[in-house]
C-alpha cells in the first residue's frame, strides 16, 4: 500500500478516521528503516494529543476468556456509559511463518461492529513479554485519535505481565476457576503487579468454583506489600456470558484511576514508564546497529556455529563480537587517521 505524507496521516488520525489511524499503526509497526524517519515524524505532531486516555493492560493464560471479557466491558463502555473503546490485541506468531491467527475480531464481533470502538489485531512475532514491538507507540495513535480507553490484550504467556505493567495504568489478571491449585505455580511477581484479579467464567456450575479461588487469590494478595501508591489489589469474580459484575470491575478501575491521580503515583507511573520506554529504545537500537557492523555481520554466522557445536562458550562468542564491533576502521588507516 503506497504510503501518505506525514501531513495525512497526522490530519487523519487526530481527526480520529479509523482507515488512516490503521495505516499510521501498520507504519510505526513497519521495519524497514526507510519508514522509521516517517513514522517519528507522525509520533512527534501526535504526542501533544495523548495522554488523557485511560489505559488498562489484560493479561491471563490461554483461554481464560480475555476477548470475550472484552467484548462484553467494551460494549458496556460504549452503551452504557457512551465512551469510545479501543482494543490493541496481541496475537501468537507462528514460530515457522511469523505470522499470527488474528482471530480476536471473530471473538469480538459486537465491538468490531462498532463505530465507536477499534481493533487492532497485531502479531507479536516473538517479541518477548507478549506483546508487539510497537505497542506502546501504537497506544500513543489511538490515543492522540481520541480514543477514551485503550486495552492491551496481551498473549498471555512468558514475560507478558511485565511487558503489559510497562505500559499501562491498571493492570487487570484474568484467570478461570478449576484450573488445579489456584495459587500453584503462580508467580509471586505477578501477583505483586496486579491491580485486579477477576476470575472469570464465573457462571452455571462454575459459580462456587469461582468463588473458592476469589477467596484463595484474596488471601494471597494479602501476603504482598501495597505499592507505592497505596492501592490494594482486589478480586472479583464474573461472567461474560451473564454480564455478573462487569459494571464492577469497571467502578473498580475507575476508583483505581481516582486514587491513583489524588495521590499522584499515576502521573509518577507514568513518567516512569517514558523513560523506560526510552531505555528500551536505546537499547534495540544499539542491537540494531550491532548486528549491522560489517565485521560483526561476518563473524556472527561462524562464531553461532561454534557456540552450537560445543566449541567455544557463549562468553567467549560475545567478547569476541564485541572486540570487532570496537575494532577502528580498518580501510588503509584507522579511526584516528581519519
Amino acid at each position: 500500500m503506497k504510503r501518505l505524507a506525514a501531513r495525512q496521516y497526522i490530519d487523519g488520525v487526530l481527526a480520529g478516521n479509523r482507515v488512516v489511524l490503521a495505516r499510521a499503526i501498520t507504519l510505526v509497526e513497519s521495519e524497514l528503516e526507510r519508514d522509521r524517519e516517517l513514522a517519528c515524524q507522525v509520533l512527534d505532531a501526535c504526542l501533544p494529543h495523548t495522554g488523557r486516555t485511560r489505559r488498562i493492560g489484560v493479561a491471563g493464560p490461554p483461554g481464560a476468556g480475555k476477548s470475550t471479557f472484552l467484548d462484553r466491558i467494551g460494549m458496556h463502555l460504549i452503551e452504557e456509559r457512551g465512551e469510545s473503546v479501543a482494543v490493541l490485541s496481541i496475537d501468537p506468531s507462528s514460530p515457522v511463518s511469523g505470522g499470527s491467527i488474528l482471530g480476536d475480531k471473530t471473538r469480538m464481533q459486537r465491538l468490531a461492529a462498532q463505530e465507536r470502538a477499534f481493533l487492532r489485531p497485531s502479531p507479536a512475532r516473538g517479541h518477548l513479554g507478549g506483546v508487539a514491538r510497537r505497542t506502546r507507540e501504537a497506544m500513543l495513535l489511538v490515543e492522540a485519535a481520541g480514543f477514551e480507553n485503550v486495552w492491551i490484550e496481551t498473549v498471555g504467556v512468558g514475560q507478558s505481565e511485565i511487558a503489559v505493567r510497562s505500559m499501562t495504568d491498571f493492570f487487570l489478571l484474568l484467570l478461570i476457576p478449576g484450573a488445579g491449585d489456584e495459587l500453584q505455580g503462580m508467580k509471586r511477581g505477578i501477583l505483586e503487579m496486579t491491580d485486579l484479579v477477576a476470575i472469570h467464567k464465573a457462571d452455571g456450575d462454575n459459580v462456587g468454583r469461582a468463588e473458592l479461588a476469589r477467596k484463595a487469590y484474596e488471601s494471597g494478595l494479602h501476603l504482598f506489600r501495597p505499592p507505592a501508591g497505596g492501592w490494594l489489589p482486589r478480586t472479583i469474580s464474573c461472567s461474560s456470558l451473564t454480564g455478573e459484575n462487569i459494571p464492577a470491575i469497571w467502578e473498580i478501575i475507575l476508583e483505581h484511576q481516582r486514587q491513583q491521580t489524588a495521590s499522584g503515583a499515576g502521573a509518577e507511573q507514568r513518567r516512569r514508564q517514558s523513560l523506560d520506554w526510552m531505555k528500551a529504545e536505546v537499547q534495540e537500537m544499539m542491537e540494531a546497529e550491532f548486528r549491522r557492523h560489517p565485521r560483526v555481520a561476518a563473524a556472527l554466522p561462524g562464531l553461532e556455529r561454534q557456540v552450537l557445536d560445543g566449541a567455544c562458550t557463549a562468553t567467549h562468542a560475545a567478547r569476541r563480537l564485541l572486540e570487532l564491533f570496537h575494532e577502528p576502521q580498518r580501510d588503509g588507516h584507522s579511526r584516528k587517521d581519519q
